[in-house]
């Protein structure tokens, strides 16, 4: 989906991490400004985490300088905004995060000419009982907890058994997670913008351990199994890597399409296998 919006507004989201003395920001903010409109920086807690009801109701364009792992983590925070995203890559490997520091100018620029497209990408939402649920941009990922073992995962797609596999866990991808963690496991590598789950086992100790690739309207459920003599297993997902629950036998990671998206941004034209040919470039 694409569609020319006007800006004159932004919501400015930082790395320090990767912008250590904020030289871009206030570059990027100084320039926003000059040009006559609006830039708000955002509001962090201790942890980094943007304040809860921060987010001024007026701004129209979040701006994200760090790399594709800040801007998945700001598209997480974003959810339910449907703030367009645009990434200022601060990192190496960038797929989402578009725009090189040395063009981010010429970004600008471009966004005040509503020279700009928008694209959207599915989340997903995981619940764990009914007290517990989040969202991802790249991934859930339901693994071992604790030491070097396999453990067993049931796999049930709207509520059959697919599979059952000893392993060190279970990626839950959307199309634009394909080429992070699922790509390190093996996995296929979706075009980003399809609506579509990729479930890739970790290690598994088996010969014939594939990807699944199933509809983005599938509900999957990852169970946790019994230890190899009958004990308790201990297991952990992860939602994009960060945010963490501990897990154990019995219980059950519900995964489904999320009803909002991440709308990213998008300046160039060039397609998704050429971006990703260039950037595999040596690894």
């Amino acid at each position: 989906m694409t569609g020319a919006i006007t800006m004159d507004k932004f919501y400015l989201i930082t790395n320090p991490l990767k912008d250590q003395n904020n030289e871009v920001t206030e570059e990027i903010k100084a320039y926003i400004e000059q040009s006559g409109k609006v830039c708000h920086l955002s509001k962090k807690d201790e942890e980094g985490f943007i304040l809860p009801g921060s987010v001024p109701e007026n701004v129209q364009c979040a701006i994200v300088v760090g790399g594709d792992g800040t801007l998945i983590r700001a598209a997480r925070e974003l959810s339910g905004t449907a703030l367009p995203i645009l990434g200022v890559n601060m990192g190496t490997l960038g797929y989402l995060a578009e725009v090189e520091r040395s063009n981010v100018k010429g970004a600008l620029e471009r966004l005040f000419r509503d020279d700009v497209d928008i694209e959207e990408r599915m989340m997903l939402v995981g619940r764990v009982g009914g007290n517990f649920s989040h969202t991802a941009l790249n991934d859930i990922v339901v693994c071992r907890e604790g030491g070097l073992r396999l453990v067993h995962f049931h796999v049930y797609v709207n509520g059959v058994l697919l599979n059952s596999y000893q392993a060190d866990g279970v990626i839950v991808s959307t199309p634009t997670g394909t080429t992070g963690y699922n790509l390190s496991a093996g996995g296929p590598v979706v075009e980003p913008t399809a609506s579509m789950f990729v479930i890739t086992p970790i290690c598994s100790h088996s010969l014939n351990a594939s990807s699944v690739v199933l509809s983005g309207e599938d509900c999957i459920e990852v169970e946790i199994g019994e230890s190899r003599y009958g004990g308790v297993e201990h297991a952990c997902v992860t939602f994009d890597g960060a945010k963490t629950l501990s897990l154990m036998t019995g219980d059950r990671v519900s995964v489904q399409k999320a009803t909002d998206t991440t709308r990213l941004l998008k300046l160039g034209k060039e397609s998704f296998m050429k971006i990703m040919r260039e950037k595999m470039k040596g690894n």
